[in-house]
C-alpha cells in the first residue's frame, strides 16, 4: 500500500509540475482547470488503497473536464493512471473489463457531434488513453502471479524436503532403536539373568562379593529400564512429550543423586572427597541432569582409568546462578592395559552436553592426574507461558542414570580422550 501512495504522489507531482512549469507552451491553466486538476490530486492521494472507487472519481472528473476546459490532460493521466492501478490490483478480471468500459464511454463523449475524422482520431487516442495502461497492468499482473507461483513452489519444495528428511531421520532412529534392543539390550539382560543366577546358586559368599554382586545386578537393571525408555524415544520421540523424560531431573531430587553417585565411586574403591554446594537444589531442571550425567561420567572414568586406590575431588558450587563443576583425580593406580581399545566418547558427550548449555568443558592432565571443570552460566529467563521440562518429567533415580563408557587417562600418559 505504500508502494500505491508513493506512486500516487509521484503523479500529483508531475501534474503540479505541468500546470506550473508548463505555461511556455500553451495558455496558463485556468482557475476551472487548477479546481478540477486538484480534486483529481486529492482523490487520488485520499482513495489510493480503492482503486475503483478512485477510477469511477477520476472518470466523472474527466466528463465534467470535457465540457468546461479544453486542456483536458491532467483529468486523463490520472483516469488512465487509475485504470492501471485497477488493472494491476483488481480481484476479478470482470472488474478490469467493466472498468475499462466506463473509461472508454467517457473518453468518446468528447466526439459526440463532432466531424467523422476527429471521431477516427478520438478513437486512436484511446489506445494510448486505455490500451497502454490495460496492457501494462496485465504484464504487471501477469508478472505478480508467476512470481507468486514461483514462491508456492519453493515452499512447496520446501516442503517436500522437510517430510523427506523427517521420514530419514525417522527410519535412523527405527534402525538405532533396533541396534539398541537387539544387540545391546540382549547383551545387558543376559548379563544381568547370569549375575542373578550367581546370586541364587552360590551360597556362603563374603559379604563383600555379595555387595558387589547386588551392586552389578542393580546397575544393569537400571540400565535396561535407561535402555527401554531410550527406545521408546528413539521409536516414538513424540510420544514422551519432546523425550522430557531424559533430559530433566527434579531439582530436589539432584543433591541426593549426586550423593549416590559419589558412594557408587566408593564402592568402587575410589576415595571420593566431595563438596556440593546445597544450592544445587534450586537449580533448574536442564543443568540439574547435565551436572549429574558429567558427575557421574567424570567418577566412572576416574574408577577405570586412575583406578581403585585413585583419590578423587568433586566440587559443585552455585555462584550467582552459574554453576562451578569441577572432578580431579591425582593418577595413582592407572594401569594402560586395561583401558578399553578404541577408547569411547565420554569427553566428547560431556563437552557436547556442556556446549548446549553454553559452557565450556576443559579436560586435560594436572600434575599426575586429570582434571575435569567447567562453568555452566545461569540461564536465560523464558517467557512465563513457555512450560518447563521439570513439569513433564519424574525425577531421575542416580541408578537409572549410570553412565558407560570410559573417559581419557588420569595419567602422563593418557590414551585419547573417551
Amino acid at each position: 500500500m505504500r508502494d500505491t501512495l508513493a506512486r500516487m504522489v509521484l503523479l500529483d507531482l508531475s501534474g503540479v509540475g505541468y500546470l506550473v512549469f508548463g505555461t511556455q507552451a500553451r495558455p496558463a491553466p485556468t482557475d476551472t482547470q487548477w479546481i478540477l486538476a486538484v480534486l483529481a490530486f486529492a482523490v487520488a492521494l485520499v482513495f489510493h488503497r480503492r482503486p475503483l472507487v478512485n477510477l469511477v472519481m477520476q472518470a466523472a472528473l474527466l466528463a465534467v473536464a470535457i465540457t468546461l476546459i479544453d486542456d483536458l490532460t491532467i483529468n486523463q493521466v490520472g483516469a488512465s493512471w487509475a485504470l492501471l492501478e485497477v488493472t494491476m490490483r483488481a480481484p476479478r478480471a470482470r472488474t478490469i473489463w467493466l472498468a475499462t468500459g466506463l473509461l472508454i464511454v467517457v473518453d468518446l463523449t468528447d466526439s459526440i457531434g463532432d466531424p467523422v475524422d476527429r471521431v477516427v482520431s478520438g478513437v486512436f487516442g484511446l489506445i494510448l488513453e486505455v490500451g497502454v495502461p490495460v496492457l501494462l497492468g496485465l504484464v504487471i499482473r501477469t508478472n505478480r502471479e508467476l512470481g507468486r507461483q514461483a514462491l508456492e513452489r519453493a515452499a512447496a519444495e520446501q516442503r517436500r524436503h522437510e517430510s523427506e528428511t523427517r521420514a530419514a531421520r525417522a527410519d535412523e532412529r527405527s534402525a538405532i532403536a533396533r541396534e539398541l534392543h537387539d544387540v545391546v539390550a540382549h547383551h545387558v539382560a543376559s548379563m544381568v539373568l547370569r549375575v542373578g543366577v550367581a546370586r541364587h546358586v552360590l551360597h556362603d559368599l563374603d559379604p563383600r562379593v555379595g555387595e558387589v554382586f547386588d551392586d552389578v545386578h542393580g546397575t544393569g537393571t537400571a540400565a535396561l529400564a535407561d535402555l527401554r525408555q531410550l527406545v521408546a524415544v528413539l521409536r516414538n520421540p513424540d510420544g514422551v512429550r519432546g523425550d522430557a523424560a531424559l533430559t530433566a531431573i527434579e531439582p530436589s531430587a539432584l543433591p541426593a543423586a549426586l550423593g549416590a553417585a559419589v558412594d557408587r565411586a566408593r564402592q568402587a574403591g575410589v576415595t571420593v572427597e566431595a563438596d556440593i554446594d546445597p544450592g544445587v537444589g534450586s537449580l533448574d531442571a536442564v543443568r540439574g541432569l547435565a551436572v549429574l550425567r558429567l558427575t557421574q561420567e567424570a567418577l566412572t572414568n576416574v574408577a577405570k582409568h586412575a583406578g581403585p586406590s585413585a583419590l578423587a575431588r568433586l566440587s559443585v558450587s552455585v555462584d550467582d546462578g552459574a554453576v562451578h563443576w569441577e572432578v580431579s583425580d591425582n593418577g595413582r593406580g592407572w594401569v594402560p592395559a586395561a583401558v578399553p581399545p578404541g577408547g569411547g566418547h565420554g569427553i566428547t558427550g560431556m563437552r557436547e552436553r556442556v556446549e548446549v548449555l553454553h559452557g565450556q568443558l576443559e579436560a586435560g592432565p594436572t600434575g599426575a592426574g586429570w582434571r575435569v571443570r567447567t562453568v555452566l552460566p545461569a540461564p536465560v529467563p523464558a517467557p512465563a507461558s513457555s512450560p518447563t521440562a521439570s513439569s513433564a518429567s519424574p525425577a531421575v533415580t542416580p541408578a537409572s542414570s549410570a553412565p558407560r563408557g570410559p573417559r581419557a587417562s588420569a595419567g602422563p600418559h593418557a590414551p585419547e580422550p573417551a
